[in-house]
């Protein structure tokens, strides 16, 4: 199990109230950003620790390098949270969130399309295999 994944657990079900809370506010229909800048606002009104953007090392056949990497939440170091505004999750939506979790080594993502009118049918909530085990 990651160490982090029970953390990771009690603090999804805190950013996805987040993230209704915001939506009630705004509505669907609003461009990511906007979205963004609210949920960062309604976390850190929550207490909670979360940035947008993190530098990394990246190794690629030998060569190693500091990356800053740009996502749209990562809440207290060990949750990342991807927003959307899109008629309809794809599977490269998945596959995106699923890559920088790896790379940010958390153990649960949020996908979350605002572009909903009920926020809650477009969560999806993503663990890496062998993170809660």
């Amino acid at each position: 199990m990651h160490s982090l994944f029970q953390k990771a657990d009690l603090l999804s079900r805190e950013v996805i109230a987040g993230a209704i809370e915001v939506h009630r506010g705004k509505g669907p229909g609003l461009i990511e950003s906007i979205y963004e800048r609210c949920i960062m606002r309604e976390l850190e009104l929550r207490n909670l620790d979360a940035t947008n953007q993190k530098e990394i090392k990246v190794e690629y056949k030998g060569l190693v390098f500091d990356e800053p990497l740009r996502f749209d939440v990562l809440v207290e170091d060990c949750l990342l949270v991807e927003l959307k505004a899109v008629r309809e999750l794809l599977p490269i939506h998945k596959a995106q969130l699923l890559r920088y979790m790896k790379l940010l080594d958390v153990p649960i993502g949020l996908l979350i399309n605002f572009n909903q009118i009920k926020l809650v049918d477009d969560v999806k909530r993503l663990i890496p295999p062998g993170a809660n085990q």
